[in-house]
C-alpha cells in the first residue's frame, strides 16, 4: 500500500511538472516582449506555487517526526501559511487578458490558463495535505473548520496581493508598512467596501472548488486501482 501511495505521489509529480513545462512552452511559443505585456513573472507566479507545495511536504515530514506543537512545526507551518496563497494568487492574473492584443487574445487565453490551472492545483494538493493531517489528529469537523480558516486567509492574502501589491517576503523584509494597511483595512473597513466583496468572491470560489477537489478523491479512492 505505502509502495502504491509513493507511486501515485511521484506520477502526480510528473505530472505537475509537465503541465508546468507546458505553461512555460506556451511562453516561449511567442515574443510576448514584442506586445503590451509581458508574462514574464507569470513563470515566477509558477515558481511560488511549487515553493507552496515543497514547504508542504517539509511540513508533512516535520510533523510525523514531531509534535505539531513544536516550535519547529509551527514555524514551518507558518511559512507555509506564508505561501500558500501564492498558488490561489494566480486566479486573478486573468486580469491581464486585457493587455493581450486582439490578434493574440487565444494563444495569451491559453497561456495564461495554463499556468493559473497548474498553480491553482498545487494549492489544491498543498491545502488537502495539511487538511489531512488535522483530519488525523482533530476529526472532521475541526479539521474542516481550520482549513476554511486557512482559505478564508488566503482570500484575504490574495485581496492585499491584488488591490494593495504585497508580497509573501513582505512578512519579513517590511513588516511593519505591511502591517499598518491590513489594520487599516480591518479596523476602517466601512471605506473599503470592495474589500468584503472581493474577500468573500476569492473565498467562495476557491472553497467550492476546493471542496470538489475533496470529494473527488474520495470517491476515485473508491474506483478499483490499476493493475
Amino acid at each position: 500500500m505505502a509502495k502504491r501511495f509513493i507511486s501515485a505521489r511521484v506520477k502526480l509529480g510528473i505530472a505537475l511538472a509537465g503541465a508546468s513545462v507546458a505553461g512555460i512552452g506556451l511562453y516561449f511559443s511567442r515574443n510576448w516582449g514584442a506586445y503590451d505585456g509581458d508574462f514574464a513573472y507569470m513563470i515566477w507566479n509558477l515558481f511560488l506555487a511549487w515553493a507552496a507545495l515543497f514547504i508542504t511536504l517539509w511540513l508533512e515530514y516535520v510533523i510525523h517526526r514531531n509534535l505539531w506543537s513544536s516550535w519547529y512545526a509551527l514555524a514551518v507551518t507558518f511559512l507555509w501559511m506564508l505561501f500558500l496563497p501564492n498558488t490561489y494568487y494566480l486566479i486573478t492574473d486573468f486580469i491581464h487578458i486585457e493587455e493581450l492584443r486582439p490578434a493574440d487574445m487565444l494563444h495569451g487565453v491559453f497561456m495564461l490558463t495554463s499556468f493559473i490551472f497548474t498553480g491553482v492545483i498545487l494549492g489544491f494538493i498543498s491545502t488537502f495535505i495539511v487538511h489531512y493531517e488535522l483530519k488525523k489528529r482533530l476529526g472532521v469537523r475541526p479539521a474542516a473548520t481550520l482549513i476554511g480558516v486557512v482559505l478564508l486567509i488566503c482570500s484575504f492574502a490574495m485581496y492585499i496581493g491584488r488591490e494593495l501589491r504585497w508580497n509573501s517576503w513582505d512578512v519579513l523584509t517590511n513588516p511593519a508598512s505591511l502591517l499598518f494597511d491590513v489594520t487599516d483595512r480591518l479596523l476602517n473597513a466601512h471605506e473599503h467596501p470592495h474589500m468584503f466583496t472581493a474577500v468573500a468572491s476569492f473565498f467562495m470560489l476557491i472553497t467550492a472548488m476546493y471542496g470538489v477537489l475533496w470529494w473527488l478523491v474520495r470517491a476515485a479512492r473508491s474506483l478499483p486501482a490499476d493493475k
